[in-house]
């Protein structure tokens, strides 16, 4: 794991730390450990942070602190992460109803990839995805990465309203769409399990550097588990 870390200045209280660049593994899991440090033992001075694929925004109280003390704790959370002293992943397995009646596009996507419906299903639940990023809307979370043979672009023409709960495909990521939104990622089921709940604690069942897998579930399941149709 390269240990290499890039902290940049990015407002009058914050600090933009770079852990790679792109879709990384080992970035993300270092984004992911600093973050959970952070969140497990909060700096007085930090007021929010964001993280991302490679890189963690860090908002800071500017009277209580300032940017070489930030980049200070940040390399030493780095230096942390990089030897593995923090540990932060957990699996998180979410069910999923995957039928062409809540996911419009699971047959068309079959067929381009030269797969039966129940193939690209077996494929999906067989990969164990990590939790890149949060972030589009609360608790919609970027899982990559989708096995080459059921990746697919995103729609040329996005619709205007996706449900609920929509498991779905976009390029070599997929995610559960926590709440009614415009979209144009591939349709191919949908999860009961609420993906953000303000009144919640945690409010979301994932946190970036997480992992997780999905299994299938029948109908009846589904709605027995809070689902809509």
């Amino acid at each position: 794991m390269s240990d290499a870390l890039r902290l940049v200045i990015a407002g009058t209280n914050s600090v933009m730390a770079y852990f790679g660049e792109g879709i990384s593994e080992q970035a993300a899991a270092r984004v992911a450990a600093c973050a959970q440090a952070l969140r497990q033992a909060p700096p007085v001075w930090l007021i929010d942070m964001v993280p991302s694929y490679g890189s963690l925004l860090v908002i800071y109280d500017p009277f209580m602190t300032d940017a070489l003390a930030v980049r200070a704790h940040l390399r030493e959370l780095n230096a942390k992460a990089t030897q593995g002293d923090i540990k932060t992943s957990q699996l998180v397995r979410l069910p999923v109803y995957y039928h062409e009646s809540v996911g419009p596009d699971l047959i068309a996507l079959a067929d381009k990839a030269g797969l039966t419906p129940e193939q690209v299903i077996e494929i999906h639940t067989q990969q164990i995805y990590r939790v890149y990023a949060i972030g589009f809307a609360p608790g919609f979370a970027y899982l990559g990465e989708v096995d080459p043979r059921i990746a697919a672009p995103r729609l040329a023409t996005p619709r205007t309203k996706v449900p609920k709960g929509a498991v779905a495909i976009a390029d070599r990521q997929t995610a559960v769409y926590p709440a009614a939104s415009p979209g144009g990622w591939n349709l191919i089921g949908r999860c009961p399990t609420p993906m953000f709940n303000p009144k919640a604690e945690p409010t979301m069942p994932v946190q970036s550097g997480d992992q997780v897998q999905f299994y299938a579930i029948d109908k009846d399941e589904y709605l027995s588990l809070g689902g809509k149709l």
